[in-house]
């Protein structure tokens, strides 16, 4: 699998990144090993979790983190990999409370306390801020970021769904005053288009062009979550991505799977790994026939006509 380095960072990363949002809940113990195993032996070398996960789920807040650190551990490749953890997120209801304002200097700290807790790590190595408050000025969460960076606590930052408009501002004061900006986002891009639109904060945000050509511009990133549009392209039903658009978008990519002899879901994860700006893929899964299936999408390659095709027929 191909490494990129994140610019402005010593992070090696693979093109796939494993997310583990079911890792503690879905899956646990020896089924975890074994699906990281793969993932590893394959090249694979960048997980997302986060410290909101899996709140859902009775009893599951913190299972994430704490479930891919031990399974880490027990490959012994914890110190091999990047682990990359959100923080700041809003309230979720009984099982995840949260103060309104959930981006501030104490809560920040509270989370990154957490985390390191369940990871049992001195460090994060990409840490996220799970999602916006733009009632916080940019220069305050810059500065609460760069204390923790200080301390050696968190080496790089994410934005995870923010705005374009906003990560620039940030970065632009990060880099006027000698500080550490952001040097990824996450955020939801697939073939398929939600149906969801963005609205007001906070919010998932999914990539527009501008979007693209800001990050592109920019040489930051985009880490990709609900790349296969939660199975869409192999075949499951989603209120989230079924319209007209995409069903044409999902024959396509049906059609250049069976002249390319790869899989739906395999076109339409190259697809993003064939764009740019430079996107990760995040993946999920607990099956290793998905995984497999998963992971032959970083031998697939695609043209421009291919790509252009795909999305607009």
């Amino acid at each position: 699998m191909r490494q990129y380095r994140i610019p402005n960072t010593d992070l090696l990363v693979s093109a796939l990144c494993f997310g583990t949002s079911g890792v503690g809940t879905e899956i646990r113990g020896s089924e975890v090993d074994r699906l990281i195993a793969s993932y590893l032996d394959a090249g694979g070398s960048f997980f997302d979790t986060a410290h909101c996960y899996a709140f859902w789920v009775n009893n599951g807040l913190g299972a994430s983190e704490r479930e891919l650190a031990a399974s880490l551990r027990r490959l012994g490749k914890f110190d091999n990999v990047v682990v990359a953890t959100k923080g700041g997120h809003p309230d979720g209801g009984e099982n995840y409370r949260r103060p309104d304002y959930y981006i501030s200097e104490r809560i920040i700290k509270s989370d990154i306390d957490e985390s390191l807790d369940r990871l049992g790590s001195s460090h994060i190595d990409l840490y996220y801020l799970h999602r916006d408050d733009t009632r916080v000025p940019v220069e305050d969460i810059i500065g609460i970021l760069n204390l923790e960076i200080d301390k050696g606590r968190i080496r790089y930052i994410g934005a995870s769904n923010w705005t374009s408009e906003r990560v620039a501002s940030a970065n632009e004061y990060a880099s006027k005053n000698g500080l550490h900006g952001f040097v990824a986002s996450e955020l939801q891009w697939s073939l398929a288009e939600p149906n969801w639109k963005p609205g007001p904060d906070p919010i998932m945000r999914t990539v527009t062009q501008d979007d693209s050509e800001w990050h592109a511009s920019a040489g930051i990133p985009i880490v990709a979550y609900s790349s296969t549009a939660g199975g869409y392209f192999a075949g499951k039903n989603s209120d989230t991505f079924d319209s007209p658009v995409n069903r044409l978008r999902r024959e396509r990519a049906n059609r250049l799977a069976e002249e390319m002899n790869c899989s739906t879901t395999q076109i339409a994860l190259a697809y993003l790994m064939h764009q740019k700006p430079l996107v990760i893929p995040i993946f999920r899964t607990k099956a290793h026939t998905h995984l497999a299936d998963i992971l032959g999408s970083a031998q697939v390659t695609l043209s421009e006509d291919q790509l252009r095709w795909l999305k607009y027929g």
